[in-house]
């Protein structure tokens, strides 16, 4: 493995542009993500990390590109569909190719779009990626704290809470552990929805697969946070909720297209659902 100044090499981002809080010396989820899904903003540690993941369990990538998918299915339908103009993404991760505020853009260019992630690298390249954009912004705030989100200058700014908006969970919740509590997170997320908003959440699932729980070994012991949850706690996320067609469900099964697998061995591995509040 290569030392820091030799990643930040790599990078492509010189020293003096690296903020001191980023750690490159320990794999981030964030930047891992970014990595498995073909980004260039990571480090050796991530791409250590991701690699070795993969060769433990070799489904490892297809999760990731399942879950991005259902998030722009998922952004779609809030956009074209339900007429939603505002998206709070929590737990964004880094800016890729084809992310939020691309996917609601080519529907209306006008949708606000406000990026939340605790890592220090996401707000530095969110930041410079979106200096020239006037309709979407990004924050550090940390999910365990919700209401430092809905409490921010910038997203008070980007978002009128008076008027239906949607709040992005993908990929989030199942990085948390209990003691996190992801159950009240949820519960506080969907106490701020105006009605006629939604909430969007996809996650690892165990459904009584056998090798959800080892799976759920390998990838804590690369990153240190994984957890598969059953379809009983998946559900609870969306209490007092109306479930969009169709419903909470394995995520390639929530209105799959052209890009969806169809015949993926880790099929139900990943679960995700929108609901609306009434």
């Amino acid at each position: 493995m290569s030392d820091p100044e030799t990643s930040r090499q790599e990078h492509g981002n010189g020293p003096q542009q690296l903020p001191p809080e980023i750690d490159i010396t320990v794999p981030s989820v964030a930047r891992g993500y970014d990595y498995g899904l073909g980004g260039k903003n990571n480090f050796e540690v991530d791409r250590a990390g991701v690699n070795a993941l993969v060769q433990a369990f070799p489904g490892a990538l297809e999760l990731g590109f399942a879950n991005r998918r259902f998030l722009q299915r998922g952004v779609r339908y809030l956009v074209a569909e339900a007429g939603i103009r505002q998206i709070l993404d929590i737990g964004s991760g880094l800016p890729t190719v084809g992310n939020v505020h691309e996917i609601a853009h080519e529907i209306d260019p006008a949708t606000r779009v406000v990026y939340v992630d605790h890592d220090p690298i996401v707000l530095a390249h969110g930041r410079a990626l979106l200096a020239d954009n006037q309709t979407t912004t990004v924050i550090q705030a940390d999910a365990v704290e919700p209401e430092t989100i809905f409490e921010h200058p910038e997203t008070k700014r980007f978002i009128d809470f008076d008027k239906p908006f949607a709040v992005l969970l993908a990929g989030l919740l199942h990085h948390l552990s209990d003691e996190q509590d992801p159950q009240g997170i949820t519960d506080y997320v969907r106490s701020r929805l105006t009605p006629g908003s939604y909430l969007l959440v996809t996650n690892f699932l165990n459904d009584d697969d056998p090798r959800a729980a080892e799976v759920q070994a390998i990838i804590n012991n690369g990153f240190g946070t994984g957890f598969f949850r059953t379809w009983e706690q998946q559900r609870a996320y969306f209490d007092g909720l109306e479930l969009v067609e169709p419903g909470l469900t394995y995520a390639n099964d929530w209105r799959p297209d052209g890009h969806t697998s169809r015949d993926s061995p880790w099929h139900t591995f990943n679960c995700g659902g929108i609901g609306r509040k009434p």
